[in-house]
């Protein structure tokens, strides 16, 4: 036993030197093949529309260090996770290297692959390489991978502005390694998910929905233009006043389909720091309506906690963990006491 604890010790690291050899040669890479793209300063921007902009070569380098599109490799991955049988339904959840309290509530509460009877839900956090990498980092990341199966990661610098790197990631896992499912859905790790009214609502009884995508609709958003924002947005990367309808980025669904359609356009349009807008605009460029839902379905602001009232609503954000934690049970053992929610 003791000599195969040492030989797996050695395996791991390395293994992890490897990945850091890797994520080194990536980020050269990146620097290598940046393509400025700058606007001549002559140009007036408030008059360029945005299907000027949309089709570019591939490997740009954009405001913000946005870097999109790239070939980011994977470093942690599950491609059989969807093997023998596709599932129901994929959570796609944002989570960041460090936020190892979240994935292990979120595997015990709205992330439980078994919280539905009958129902196939399969569970995938989703990284980039974290700001402060070291090995230890990784090494942790490796042995939760190996335990849990529910983590990928590509080589890209986890930041806010990255998220839409982080999304399309999701996308593409999904296009490439789980085309088959019936639907997914992009959820931030700060919520609250009421899976069991989810799986109601997208009724595993009837057929697939196809060209599906839905959520907390958002209209007539305009761009934040104040450099000061964690939301803004250059002029380079959006110059139109307004952005397309899109689904708030806590958290919306879709046929598992849509993932490689929004995934290719993403290849060929410019890309954008907001990720909800950036999926919009692929959905345009896609010519696909968004479904609207019942607004008080998917929430992206805090709603205080009321049984009856959650038992009817699919998400609620700004959920803090501890909050999440003392909200579940009480959720759990509740919520067949309110009277029967409607599903439209």
């Amino acid at each position: 036993m003791h000599v195969t604890r040492q030989c797996q010790l050695v395996f791991i690291g390395c293994l992890l030197m490897t990945l850091l050899f890797i994520a080194q040669k990536a980020s050269l890479n990146n620097q290598l093949k940046y393509i400025n793209v700058n606007l001549s300063s002559t140009t007036d921007t408030k008059n360029i529309t945005y299907e000027q902009l949309i089709t570019l070569p591939p490997v740009i380098k954009y405001p913000l260090d946005l870097v999109y599109p790239y070939n980011y490799s994977f470093i942690l991955n599950e491609p059989n996770k969807c093997n023998p049988k596709a599932p129901f339904l994929v959570l796609l959840i944002l989570s960041q290297a460090n936020e190892l309290a979240s994935r292990k509530a979120i595997r015990e509460m709205w992330g439980n692959e078994s919280l539905v009877p009958g129902v196939s839900i399969m569970r995938l956090f989703l990284l980039g390489m974290p700001k402060g990498f070291t090995v230890e980092i990784q090494r942790l990341l490796v042995e939760e991978s190996m335990l849990f199966h529910d983590i990928i990661q590509q080589d890209f610098m986890d930041s806010y502005v990255n998220l839409t790197i982080k999304t399309m990631m999701g996308l593409q896992w999904v296009s490439m390694f789980c085309p088959s499912a019936s639907y997914a859905m992009k959820i931030d790790s700060d919520m609250f998910l009421n899976t069991e009214y989810l799986v109601k609502f997208l009724n595993p009884e009837i057929p697939r929905r196809t060209n599906y995508f839905t959520g907390y609709m958002v209209r007539n958003a305009v761009p934040f233009r104040d450099p000061k924002s964690k939301f803004y947005v250059p002029f380079e990367l959006y110059p139109a006043g307004f952005f397309p309808p899109y689904c708030g980025g806590p958290g919306y669904v879709f046929s598992a389909e849509m993932a490689k359609k929004i995934y290719d356009a993403a290849q060929v349009i410019k890309a954008i720091n907001m990720e909800d807008v950036f999926v919009g605009l692929c959905l345009q460029k896609l010519g696909i309506s968004i479904t609207e839902s019942p607004a008080s379905l998917f929430n992206w602001e805090k709603i205080e906690y009321e049984v009856c009232r959650y038992a009817g609503l699919i998400t609620v954000h700004h959920i803090a963990l501890d909050e999440l934690k003392q909200i579940w049970t009480h959720f759990m053992l509740s919520r067949h006491t309110c009277s029967a929610t409607k599903v439209i």
